[in-house]
């Protein structure tokens, strides 16, 4: 009996003291929250195809009680090797599974990202949530540099990413989105453009990528109505100048919601048309023009008038997409789910896509103004 008891409590402390091999203690683990990656200029031939990486971690003052964020930078051929060198510079070991963003100068994503996030994606302790954006500058630089009213810079970008894409100001991507959109053969990929402007970081645009190639930006006021374009969605603002349509004032559109629709047909000669038809709702947060809202006629007047300027709008960005050959808001998915896959296959979109006819209908209703209802 004694010799059994004594077997069995050995198998139970050889099995509790198997789970001790990989202990990680937090205060001795570095959190990565922000990496940021550029592409070294080829001033010689050991320079060409370098990385300046930069990473950066919170680090707690027990006595002073404050936590601040230290930046390392180093120079790499991969995001790995550059940790590794960083990590030997720390007296922490530095863990990924709590990183948030990942930024990108420009230099590097007009040469192409997919290299560098295809290592993070089969990393299994990084998140397929984190950020993707893209710096109009250097990403080192906007990452190290210390802004007054934000002490943490890494944690003040990811924030204000936030924030921004709650009211489809900017689109939110992630990894994972990012990842789906470069191997679907329907749409290409997106992020956000951030830059410096002097004691803040602004939302800069949006980056539209052929492949994972930057392509081209779309400027920030375009953000909403490429939102409406690309997806339905129930929460945004949008600001009008009312000169635009001919009339004085300014026309502020609040809690907007857009029901999307697509509708794919063919012409005589076969060509495709693309039909997107958006609903949008919304209340006026403020107008000071001369229509009396409070009249169902005049109020009606007001919506068109909306309407028109939204769809002239939207005419404008998508010649931009079909000049740049980039369809970033998927019109290449409906048409395949149009199709048999084999007659998709068939198809080269690529060639076909800047002749595509796409008519965007907008049809605009104010559900209240103020405290009044309709």
């Amino acid at each position: 009996m004694n010799k059994r008891t004594g077997f069995f409590t050995i198998l139970i402390l050889a099995v509790l003291l198997s789970g001790c091999g990989d202990q990680r203690i937090i205060e001795r683990l570095g959190f990565l929250h922000t990496a940021s990656f550029d592409l070294m200029p080829a001033e010689n031939e050991h320079s060409e195809d370098q990385l300046m990486v930069s990473l950066t971690y919170p680090i707690i003052d027990a006595q002073l009680r404050k936590v601040r964020y230290e930046v390392f930078t180093e120079i790499a051929k991969t995001s790995k090797e550059a940790k590794m060198k960083i990590s030997r510079k720390s007296e922490l070991r530095l863990v990924s599974g709590q990183m948030r963003s990942t930024l990108y100068g420009l230099s590097l994503s007009r040469k192409g990202l997919w290299d560098h996030l295809d290592t993070l994606v089969r990393d299994p302790a990084i998140s397929q949530r984190i950020k993707i954006s893209v710096v109009n500058g250097n990403a080192n630089e906007l990452l190290k540099k210390k802004y007054p009213s934000h002490p943490a810079t890494g944690q003040y970008i990811d924030r204000l990413l936030d924030k921004e894409a709650r009211t489809n100001n900017v689109p939110e991507i992630t990894l994972y989105e990012f990842a789906r959109d470069y191997f679907d053969d329907g749409i290409d990929a997106i992020a956000p453009i951030i830059k410096d402007i002097g004691e803040d970081v602004a939302i800069d645009g949006i980056a539209l990528f052929d492949g994972d190639q930057y392509k081209t930006k779309l400027d920030v006021d375009q953000s909403i109505y490429f939102a409406f374009l690309r997806d339905s969605f129930k929460r945004g603002d949008l600001s009008i100048d009312l000169g635009d349509v001919g009339l004085s004032g300014e026309y502020v559109f609040s809690t907007l919601s857009n029901k999307r629709k697509v509708k794919v047909s063919r012409d005589s000669s076969g060509s495709f048309i693309v039909d997107i038809a958006m609903e949008i709702r919304g209340s006026v947060l403020e107008y000071t023009g001369a229509f009396k809202l409070s009249d169902q006629i005049e109020r009606g007047k007001l919506e068109k008038l909306v309407s028109q300027h939204i769809s002239r709008k939207l005419d404008t960005i998508i010649k931009k997409l079909q000049k740049n050959n980039v369809d970033c808001i998927g019109v290449g998915k409906y048409v395949r789910n149009s199709m048999s896959y084999s007659n998709w296959s068939k198809l080269d979109w690529k060639s076909l896509y800047p002749q595509v006819v796409i008519r965007p209908a907008v049809q605009v209703t104010i559900k209240d103004y103020g405290k009044f209802e309709r």
